[in-house]
């Protein structure tokens, strides 16, 4: 997953201005080339939305003796194609942020060596890949949907789409943004969901989303903060579109960074138009702290981690029994019946698919 679907932030009045995520405690640092150059140093690369407590930080730290080094490489497709560039000599130890839209990319590239992480036992088993050879491990989850805005279709008296088939309808005509699928993770997943939903029938299916006027744009960042009416930035900027590709946690963001903070989400989910993505770290082929990497992995899958992240990264746990805050309760539930694919037929075809929809989309 892409920084964009995690809302890192601070309140400006009624608005909300993203900012870089800064490394959480002070012994780490974003900059710098390179793997570990000392033993008591581990190197985390990752995409730009890595993000968790100082003090959860620091107890790692404490316990484990080492100091964290923390590499960020831009969105998510971008990270994964710089570390396989650079994997015979790589730029740290471990890589975090590789997803299931990704994954056989940087498997068949031999990105990762093997390692069990401790506490994989405690990971619910539908998030479980890569069994036979441990290359990967599964770090969180989220839902990429098409997020509404409540107040817009109040307004129009016009109830708020659900379904991919809703989407097509002429009510929603010119009111759906989406992400470019080759250069946006979202985007990806939105395509992979229509996919996953409609097989050889996808195209046909854009061909009436293109009709209806859907907007495509670069990345999240552009059609969720400029293009859609529904953020505290978009209405700022004046945007115009009361649907976009978001996260099924992008309702519970909206309530935490306003001030002050509203009694319901102003935005909601189109639950019929899910896909399930999973994001995994691994320890790096010819890193250079290996043993610092998998301890590393091991404090990703601890409890106090799981239980943290969240409301960082705004991205569900994977750990059985890890806390899920009352706001992703409460404003951005999973998905029920979210599409998922399996990542053998993401390999075989994700390729071919984005030339298809740049062609039939981007032309």
């Amino acid at each position: 997953m892409s920084n964009t679907r995690k809302f890192t932030a601070v309140v400006v009045g009624l608005g909300l201005i993203t900012l870089p995520v800064l490394s959480a405690c002070g012994s780490s640092s974003e900059s710098g080339s390179g793997g570990s150059g000392d033993s008591k140093t581990v190197t985390l690369v990752s995409h730009d939305s890595w993000a968790v407590s100082k003090g959860v930080l620091a107890d790692f730290e404490k316990q484990s003796g080492y100091t964290v080094k923390v590499l960020k490489d831009g969105d998510a497709g971008q990270a994964v194609n710089k570390a396989i560039l650079t994997k015979d000599n790589p730029q740290g130890d471990v890589f975090f942020g590789v997803d299931n839209t990704l994954l056989s990319r940087a498997l068949d590239n031999g990105l990762f060596q093997p390692y069990e992480a401790k506490g994989s036992d405690f990971v619910l088993p539908e998030y479980r890949v890569d069994q036979d050879k441990h290359r990967v491990t599964p770090v969180d989850t989220g839902d990429i949907c098409v997020n509404y805005d409540k107040a817009y279709f109040t307004e129009h008296k016009l109830d708020p789409p659900q379904s991919f088939d809703d989407l097509t309808e002429p009510a929603y005509k010119n009111l759906l943004v989406t992400e470019n699928a080759a250069t946006s993770s979202p985007g990806l997943g939105f395509l992979l969901g229509t996919a996953a939903k409609y097989g050889d029938g996808w195209q046909d299916y854009w061909k009436k989303l293109t009709a209806n006027g859907v907007k495509v744009v670069d990345g999240w960042e552009q059609a969720y903060y400029e293009e859609f009416s529904g953020s505290s930035s978009g209405r700022k900027a004046g945007g115009d579109r009361p649907l976009v590709v978001s996260y099924a946690s992008s309702p519970p963001a909206e309530v935490v960074f306003a001030d002050p903070k509203p009694k319901t989400a102003p935005t909601g989910v189109a639950t019929g138009t899910c896909f399930r993505q999973i994001e995994y770290a691994g320890l790096l082929s010819n890193a250079r702290n290996t043993e610092g990497g998998k301890a590393l992995l091991d404090f990703l899958l601890t409890k106090e981690f799981q239980d943290d992240m969240p409301l960082n990264m705004f991205v569900y746990p994977v750990r059985e029994a890890a806390q899920v805050p009352e706001e992703f309760v409460k404003y951005g539930p999973q998905a029920k019946d979210p599409q998922t694919m399996d990542p053998a037929e993401i390999a075989a075809n994700r390729d071919q698919w984005v030339k298809s929809w740049t062609s039939l989309v981007l032309k």
